[in-house]
C-alpha cells in the first residue's frame, strides 16, 4: 500500500460506501451498520493522516502522474487534515443519532448514501489543490445536500428548498466565471501557482476585484453579511439530524474557501481585500446578533449563532497575523463541534416537548435534569466561558484584533460573546426552569430519549475535551496556522521547488 495516497482515504471510503448503499435500498439495518463502519474506517484513515502530516510535514498527491502543476493535486496540510477529521467524527455522531430521529420512511430513500455523498464532497472541498477542482467537490457536496433538504417533502421543506438550490445554482455559476476570469489573468488552476503567479505580477487591480468576487461566491456558501439571507429559512425546513450536519459542516466549506483563497492568493493588497473582509465579518456579527434575539424558537436562535461564528472566524482570517489566524483555526473547529452539539440537544428537546416555540415550555429540568445540565455545558461552550473551547479560540481571535490595530473590532466580539450567552441562556430559562408549560406534553418512550441522549452526551464531552486539552492540541494548530501565514510552506510543498 503506498502511504503517499493517505490523504485520499478520507475522500475515497465514503465515496465506495456511498455507492454500496445504493443496491441496499430497503435494508435500514444493513444501511446504518455500513454507514457506521465506512465513517470509522474514515476516521481512522484521517487520524492517521493528521499524524502523518504532524511527523513529515505537508502531503501531496498529483493525480495521473502528472507533474504539478499540470496535473490535478491534492493537499492535505495540518489545516484542511484537522478539518477532514472533525468532518468525519462529527457525521459518526450525527448518522448514529439519526436511527432514532430520522424516521424509517427517510432513511429507506438513500438517506445515509446521500450523507456519505455530501462527507466525499466536503472532504474532497477541504483537500484539493486545485481550485476548479474545489468547484467540482463544492458541487458533489451541494446535490447531495439538495437531496437531504427534500428528503420527506413536507411543504414546508419544498418551499426552502427552491430557494437554497436557487440561491447555490447562481453562486455555482459565479463560481465558475470567477475561476474563468481568474485563469484568464494568471494562466493556471493550481492554487499553489496562482499564488506563484500573482505574487510574480505584484497584485494588479483586476486581481483585487476577482478577491471581491470570491468573497461574494464563498460568502453565500458561508452565509456572511448580507449574503445569509436565505440561510435561516432553508435550514429550520429539514429535520434536526440534516440542519446538525448543514448547520456545522456546510458554512465551514465557505469559510474554509475563504481562508484559503485569503491566505495563499490575496495576501499582496492587505490594505483593500482584507478590510473589505473585516467589515464584512463585523457585519455578519452584528446581523447574527440580532437574529439570535429576536426569536423565539429553538432552531432559529441556534441558526443565527451560526452566523455569528462565521463572523468571528472571518474576523481572525482578517487580522493575517499569528494570534488571528491560530484563533480561527481553533475557533472554527470548535464551532463545528459546538454547534453539532446544541443542534442535537435542542433536537431532543423538541422530541420531549413537542413544540420548537420557547413560549410554549417550561420546567423540563424536574424531568429530563441530564437533558438540561448538557445542554447548560454546551450552551456555556458557545458563548466562550474558560476553561471550554469557545473561551480559547476567542481569545486568541480578539488578541490578534488588539495586535493588529483593530480594537473597535475586537470589542465588538467580546460584545457578541454576551449576546451568544443570552441567547442560549434564554433556552435553558424557558424550556427548563420556570413552571411547566399548559401544554401536554407528548408520549415519549423513554428508550429513544435515551438512544438520543447517548450520541449528544458524546458530541458534548468531545467539545469540553477540546476545550480542556487546548494546550495538548495546540501544536496542530500552530502548525495549521503556519501553513496559512507563510504561503511558501504549502507552495513548497506542491511545488517540490
Amino acid at each position: 500500500m503506498n502511504m503517499t495516497n493517505l490523504l485520499l482515504f478520507p475522500i475515497i471510503i465514503p465515496f465506495f460506501f456511498a455507492m454500496i448503499l445504493l443496491f441496499f435500498k430497503e435494508q435500514v439495518v444493513i444501511q446504518r451498520v455500513l454507514t457506521l463502519i465506512g465513517l470509522a474506517l474514515s476516521l481512522v484513515a484521517s487520524c492517521w493522516l493528521v499524524a502523518t502530516v504532524k511527523t513529515e510535514g505537508i502531503q501531496t498527491v498529483t493525480l495521473g502522474s502528472w507533474p504539478a502543476p499540470f496535473g490535478i493535486t491534492m493537499v492535505s496540510d495540518m489545516f484542511s487534515a484537522l478539518l477532514v477529521t472533525t468532518t468525519i467524527l462529527l457525521t459518526f455522531f450525527v448518522v448514529w443519532y439519526s436511527f432514532k430521529s430520522i424516521g424509517v420512511e427517510r432513511e429507506r430513500f438513500f438517506y445515509y448514501p446521500a450523507i456519505l455523498f455530501m462527507i466525499t464532497g466536503i472532504n474532497g472541498a477541504f483537500t484539493t489543490g486545485d481550485i476548479f477542482n474545489m468547484f467540482v467537490f463544492f458541487e458533489v457536496l451541494l446535490i447531495a445536500s439538495y437531496l437531504l433538504i427534500v428528503l420527506g417533502g413536507e411543504k414546508r421543506q419544498l418551499r426552502e428548498s427552491i430557494k437554497y438550490v436557487l440561491v447555490n445554482v447562481i453562486s455555482s455559476a459565479l463560481f465558475v466565471i470567477t475561476v474563468a476570469y481568474l485563469y484568464s489573468v494568471v494562466g493556471t488552476l493550481n492554487m499553489a501557482d496562482i499564488s506563484v503567479k500573482i505574487a510574480e505580477i505584484n497584485q494588479p487591480g483586476i486581481i483585487s476585484v476577482i478577491a471581491i468576487l470570491f468573497l461574494i461566491v464563498f460568502g453565500i456558501k458561508g452565509a456572511i453579511f448580507p449574503l445569509y439571507f436565505w440561510l435561516p429559512g432553508s435550514y429550520a425546513a429539514p429535520p434536526i439530524p440534516v440542519l446538525t450536519l448543514f448547520g456545522a459542516l456546510l458554512t465551514k466549506v465557505g469559510v474554509y474557501a475563504i481562508t484559503r483563497t485569503y491566505t495563499l492568493f490575496f495576501v499582496h493588497d492587505i490594505g483593500f481585500t482584507h478590510q473589505f473582509l473585516l467589515v464584512l465579518s463585523l457585519l455578519t456579527i452584528v446581523a447574527g446578533c440580532i437574529g439570535a434575539l429576536a426569536y423565539f424558537d429553538l432552531k432559529q436562535i441556534i441558526i443565527y449563532n451560526i452566523i455569528i461564528a462565521v463572523g468571528v472566524i472571518l474576523f481572525g482570517v482578517a487580522q493575517m497575523n499569528t494570534s488571528g489566524l491560530e484563533g480561527a483555526v481553533y475557533y472554527l473547529i470548535h464551532d463545528m463541534l459546538i454547534k453539532a452539539a446544541l443542534f442535537v440537544l435542542i433536537g431532543i428537546i423538541i422530541y420531549v416537548t413537542g413544540t420548537s416555540n420557547l413560549r410554549e415550555m417550561g420546567g423540563l429540568i424536574k424531568t429530563h435534569a441530564s437533558l438540561g445540565w448538557f445542554y447548560l455545558i454546551a450552551a456555556f461552550g458557545l458563548a466562550g466561558i474558560p476553561p471550554l473551547s469557545g473561551f480559547i479560540g476567542k481569545l486568541l481571535i480578539v488578541k490578534g484584533g488588539f495586535e493588529a490595530d483593530n480594537a473597535f473590532g475586537s470589542i465588538v466580539i467580546l460584545a457578541s460573546s454576551l449576546v451568544v450567552l443570552l441567547s442560549v441562556i434564554r433556552i435553558f430559562i424557558y424550556a427548563f426552569w420556570g413552571e411547566p408549560g399548559t401544554r401536554t406534553l407528548p408520549e415519549t418512550n423513554k428508550q429513544t430519549y435515551r438512544q438520543l441522549m447517548v450520541p449528544a452526551v458524546l458530541l458534548v464531552l468531545v467539545t469540553v475535551v477540546y476545550g480542556v486539552g487546548a494546550e495538548w492540541l495546540m501544536p496542530f494548530m500552530t502548525d495549521a496556522s503556519n501553513v496559512l501565514q507563510e504561503p511558501s510552506i504549502y507552495i513548497n510543498s506542491v511545488l517540490k521547488e
